[in-house]
């Protein structure tokens, strides 16, 4: 089943119990995924469906951060809530350690010796994870690394 009949099925669901919250947050990515397709001049497989997913979590998360951090509370607990359902679309995020060992293969793959390298680095990691890992945290550790 391809990520939009899934998500349609969910629409569905949450129609039917009764679930405003995650009705709302997957209308709006339905939409984003439209607008997306719209952009594109044509209809998106699931691999873009994942970027356009991810890009809407990372909205989420700096959103629910600033919010923390101006003392918003119960608007930083909607972005979270929100964030909650979308993960559940994204694959299973990596640990730190299954993630540290991908960016050290690569490293060794690419023959990055120094944080130089990173422009070399970034794109294959990213590549490799495709939503399994938020991009800060491979920056992070791919600077880690080729900085150690």
């Amino acid at each position: 089943m391809s990520l939009k009949e899934q998500l349609n099925q969910d629409m569905k669901t949450a129609m039917k119990g009764k679930q405003t919250d995650r009705l709302s947050t997957i209308r709006q990515l339905r939409s984003a995924i439209k607008n997306k397709e719209i952009e594109l001049r044509q209809e998106i497989d699931d691999n873009t469906i994942l970027a356009v997913i991810s890009t809407l979590v990372k909205q989420r998360r700096e959103s629910a951060e600033l919010y923390r951090s101006n003392d918003r509370p119960e608007l930083a607990d909607k972005e979270e809530a929100e964030l909650a359902v979308l993960q559940q679309y994204l694959p299973a995020q990596l640990s730190e350690d299954e993630l540290r060992a991908l960016v050290a293969e690569v490293i060794s793959t690419t023959g990055a010796t120094s944080l130089k390298d990173i422009g070399r680095v970034m794109p294959v990691v990213m590549a490799k994870t495709k939503g399994s890992a938020e991009g800060r945290l491979v920056n992070q550790v791919v600077r880690e690394l080729l900085a150690g």
